[in-house]
């Protein structure tokens, strides 16, 4: 994930791990392989400007691959004059033609205007009053808009906010990735893999990084 607003990546440390990683060594021996296999974690923050260019972002980049999202979420930042992601009332001042014609599809276009106007109404809150919100709280809030469900919330919190225990049960990544560290050979449900997450609190955020290293163990996390 890049920097939603200036389009350079700043990131910082997502959390401590230092005592998440002594802490499911202790718990889960099956995990502790892997902990072992990849090192420390290296899981980072994603500094955004605003809850309104986060949501919009994973708005645009849903069901896309990577390089063509980014090529229409920085067409839809040209439509504007500063280089960071608009506030939510100028996109709304935005005709539908100039979005459609920077290449966001009906859907996602009705998804970003919906984000907008409940960022206007205050049902999007800023990101200042979220980091005072419980995830629960935040989950609530944010699926409320059009196009925003339970996954990309869970991504917001750990991703952005740095939420130490968010266990994204529905990720196909991590779903594999426990399906791996517990040597199964069908699918863990996000039932089974929930049950199971249950001995990696309060630290499931950084066990999550260590389930997608494993289920892709070349790829970057």
């Amino acid at each position: 994930m890049g920097d939603a607003g200036s389009g350079r990546t700043r990131k910082r440390a997502v959390f401590p791990p230092e005592d998440a990683v002594p802490y499911l060594r202790s718990v889960d021996p099956k995990l502790r392989r892997f902990i072992d296999r990849f090192g420390p974690c290296t899981m980072r923050i994603e500094r955004t400007p605003s809850t309104f260019a986060a949501l919009a972002r994973a708005i645009v980049y849903q069901q896309l691959h990577g390089k063509a999202a980014a090529t229409i979420f920085g067409r839809v930042q040209a439509l504007f004059p500063s280089d960071r992601f608009p506030e939510a009332a100028a996109v709304l001042a935005t005709p539908d033609d100039a979005l459609r014609g920077a290449g966001l599809s009906r859907n996602k276009l009705a998804a970003i205007r919906d984000l907008a106007e409940k960022v206007e109404s205050g049902v999007v809150p800023p990101m200042a009053s979220l980091r005072r919100m419980s995830d629960e709280e935040i989950v609530a809030r944010l699926t409320a808009v059009r196009g925003i469900g339970r996954w990309t919330v869970e991504m917001l919190l750990m991703f952005r906010l740095g939420r130490p225990d968010v266990l994204p049960v529905d990720d196909y990544g991590v779903r594999k990735g426990a399906t791996v560290v517990l040597g199964k050979k069908e699918m863990l449900s996000p039932a089974e893999l929930a049950r199971h997450g249950e001995r990696w609190r309060p630290h499931r955020t950084v066990a999550s990084w260590y389930l997608w290293r494993a289920a892709d163990p070349g790829g970057a996390a």
